[in-house]
């Protein structure tokens, strides 16, 4: 059996897709400290609702393009002309209240900047600095959403933000690394767990 073969057997999820394979490899789990990648994930999770996280995939490099790779300054000044112009981007989700959600979150992300000096620093905060680490026997194990990530819901929304309902910001916490959700048996589980010991 190749290493290859290995990991096919053993991986949570994406196996038989390469966009997805790669995803799961390389990202998921993986902790992020970045504001602009957390951002843009962020609006990622959102415009994913009712779709599969594969659709939001293949459409990542048309978003970082759409939304000015995700500069949440300049996101949050975007205007009707902007606006309009997003809404025929074949290249994303068209969707109207998504658009508009993704300008006023990065507004309230500009809000959380100067109240808690970084969004890193903000989203942190919620598992006390450092990545939870469940210990899953099957991916079908894994919540949907947790006291956690509705405790984050329910703060954003308070702070004016759109589509990050309790499930979404589970999500969210999944893909920047708050939490390490690769089943015990996925090789990338104790690999994700490394890089916080």
């Amino acid at each position: 059996m190749t290493t290859k073969e290995q990991r096919d057997a053993v991986r949570c999820f994406g196996t038989g897709s390469p966009i997805y394979e790669a995803y799961h490899d390389e990202e998921w789990g993986v902790p992020i400290h970045d504001d602009r990648h957390l951002f843009e994930l962020l609006i990622l999770e959102g415009a994913q609702a009712g779709l599969s996280w594969e659709t939001i995939l293949k459409r990542r490099e048309t978003y970082r393009a759409a939304f000015d790779n995700f500069d949440v300054g300049k996101v949050a000044n975007y205007g009707q002309i902007k606006i309009a112009a997003l809404l025929q981007d074949e290249g994303i989700i068209r969707n109207k209240l998504k658009v508009n959600a993704a300008i006023k979150n990065a507004n309230a992300v500009l809000e959380i900047q100067k109240e808690f000096d970084s969004l890193d620093a903000y989203l942190w905060n919620f598992v006390y600095g450092s990545p939870l680490q469940p210990e899953w026997l099957s991916i079908s194990d894994v919540h949907a959403e947790t006291p956690i990530s509705t405790a984050l819901s329910k703060d954003l929304k308070n702070r004016g933000m759109a589509f990050v309902g309790p499930t979404i910001m589970y999500a969210f916490m999944q893909s920047t690394g708050m939490v390490n959700d690769h089943q015990t048996t996925c090789w990338r589980h104790q690999q994700v767990q490394n890089m916080t010991d």
